[in-house]
Formats: C-alpha cells, structure tokens, sequence
C-alpha cells in the first residue's frame, strides 16, 4: 500500500514537473503586474554616467561598483572609517553607524549598516523620478 501511494506521488509530481498538469501556462498568456500580455522580456535600463569628483551636499561623489563589500571586507571602510578618514581626508562616517538597535555604541560598524551600498549610491547624471524636497538637518558644521 505504502509502495502504490509513494509510485502515485512521483508520477503526480513528474506530471506537475513536465508541465502537464493544470497548472501548465504558456509564455502568451501571462500578464505582467499592469494586466498587460508579457510577451518578450523588458529592455535593459538605460545606463547614466557617474559625475565622478562632482561635489554634491551629502552626495557620494565617486564610483564604487567595483568596490568588494562581502562579510570580510569592506572597502569604504578602508577610507571613512575612524581613524582612517583624517589620514585619507574623507568624510568620516557617521557616529549613528556605530549604535546597534538597542542604542549600545560599538567599537565597530554595526552590522546592519555594514553594507554602505544600501542606502549611499553615486550621483548620476539621471532626470530625477520625482520632485526631491529633502532639506539637511541643522548640524554644527
């Protein structure tokens, strides 16, 4: 009995594997999110140029996607990072990237600010989307 139900499930899960099982959809009838036919796949995104070395009010003016952030290393650490940012004249990174969620202050850069990439990108010479009103917050600069 055991051996019938388990042969039954493979040829279910084969059938369901090879596509003929109701589930089956071709390419010409799926719908992309807008109710649109999805009928080839979206073109690229158009690709803008970095304005290296152009300085911008908290802007991150120079390229880093070949920069290697991974769990053992982080290369824009290397310059603003304490003490590094004084001998490399680079903006230090904020105090706030040291504060752990429950508030404690670490020696090191916390871990969910460690990857610098998922909130700083380069400037690039792109229209913006929408209307940006962002205004600094008063600092003793």
């Amino acid at each position: 009995m055991k051996t019938k139900i388990m042969a039954v499930a493979v040829a279910l899960g084969l059938a369901l594997g090879l596509g003929l099982g109701p589930q089956n959809v071709g390419a010409e009838e799926l719908k992309g999110l807008r109710g649109q036919a999805v009928t080839a796949p979206d073109k690229a995104p158009e690709a803008y140029k970095v304005q290296d070395g152009v300085k911008h009010e908290r802007a991150y003016p120079h390229q880093t996607d070949k920069y290697e952030i991974d769990l053992k290393v982080n290369q824009c650490l290397r310059c603003h990072e304490w003490p590094y940012s004084d001998q490399e004249k680079a903006p230090k990174i904020s105090d706030l990237h040291y504060i752990d969620r429950n508030g404690v202050r670490q020696d090191t850069v916390n871990g969910n600010r460690y990857v610098c990439t998922q909130c700083h990108v380069p400037q690039v010479d792109a229209k913006p989307l929408v209307e940006n009103k962002f205004q600094p917050a008063v600092t003793n600069r």
